[in-house]
């Protein structure tokens, strides 16, 4: 694995769900968990390069005795997630102002159309809108040039 500041990060051991398990050091190993969507595959190069450095996946929660805390590994790389609780067994929520929420998703929870839908109906001709939401008044064809 080569990290964002091509330093070498160690080597993969293991995946469990969306985390990959990153081993590294030579005489005291220690095993990180990092986020999938921080990891990609160099096929060009054969390695897998990742988008943080490797101060940043050093200084993540270890993995110790096969435990790991996600909610800690997510709070870590500033992942903002529904994790579940081992106390009570479920889920945490999402709350409205959550930076996991997407405009798209805030849209819909407000009951206002999101952009994406809005414009893809514009182009197909399923809506007058124009400009900033204002109908598009057709020239009178009775009117010369």
């Amino acid at each position: 694995m080569i990290a964002a500041d091509d330093a070498k990060a160690g080597q993969i051991v293991e995946v469990d769900g969306d985390l990959l398990i990153v081993e590294h050091g030579h005489l005291r190993k220690s095993r990180h968990a990092i986020p999938q969507a921080f990891a990609h595959a160099d096929d060009s190069e054969q390695v897998v390069r990742l988008s943080i450095t490797k101060e940043l996946l050093e200084d993540s929660p270890a993995v110790k005795d096969g435990e790991l805390d996600r909610r800690a590994v997510a709070e870590h790389y500033g992942l903002a997630q529904a994790y579940e609780d081992p106390e009570t067994k479920g889920y945490g929520d999402l709350t409205p102002d959550d930076p996991a929420w997407s405009s798209e998703q805030q849209a819909l929870r407000d009951g206002v159309e999101p952009a994406p839908q809005r414009r893809a109906k514009i182009r197909e001709g399923e809506s007058d809108a124009g400009l900033r939401g204002r109908q598009i008044i057709p020239a009178d064809p009775h009117e010369g040039p």
